[in-house]
């Protein structure tokens, strides 16, 4: 990948940290990565930061995964959410992850080919941020129009107003005239 991400790092393991850092830096090209293990570190990076995705373990040392992903949509619902972890075993919780919000869920067991299974979710957030840009941009040139308008709106008014008070000295002009012709009449 040739974009570079904003990604907030959520783990307490510091092999884990640099191990998924490396495998990262396989598919994107000058990640900018900022680590954090909880909730209140995790809100000022959300602040700080402004990642574009967010990788959380489920199993952290003050609260869950799905403490910081509530925290994370709650900040911002548009920011893509991933577990990286060892802890869900169970099927049904997995499921859950992910109708709870999260984008996707890899096991650490699977931390040799993270690059693999992470490519197509990062790829995906890439893509959907192309498009939100795309998005802002066509808003921004809309704000412009509208601006625009509104300028011309306002001049229209004033030339309107300096032809309403060039009218009233028209026909104040014209009645004095007719006034001074009627008494000279």
């Amino acid at each position: 990948m040739i974009k570079s991400l904003r990604i907030l790092l959520v783990e307490d393991n510091q092999t884990d940290v640099q191990l998924i850092k490396r495998q990262i830096g396989k598919i994107v090209e000058s990640p900018l990565i900022e680590v954090c293990e909880n909730m209140e570190d995790c809100r000022q990076h959300l602040v700080n930061f402004a990642p574009d995705v967010v990788l959380s373990d489920y199993n952290l040392p003050t609260c869950t995964g799905l403490d910081i992903m509530e925290l994370v949509k709650d900040f911002d619902s548009e920011i893509e959410f991933i577990f990286i972890t060892g802890t869900i075993q169970d099927e049904e919780l997995a499921a859950n992850t992910i109708l709870s919000g999260a984008s996707g869920y890899i096991l650490k067991k699977h931390m040799n080919v993270l690059s693999e299974k992470l490519e197509p979710l990062f790829k995906k957030l890439v893509v959907n941020m192309v498009a939100r840009e795309e998005l802002r941009e066509r808003i921004r040139n809309n704000k412009i129009t509208v601006n625009q308008i509104y300028d011309y709106l306002d001049q229209i008014n004033t030339d309107n107003k300096e032809h309403v008070e060039n009218i009233e000295k028209i026909k104040s002009a014209i009645n004095r005239f007719k006034v001074n012709d009627d008494e000279d009449s």
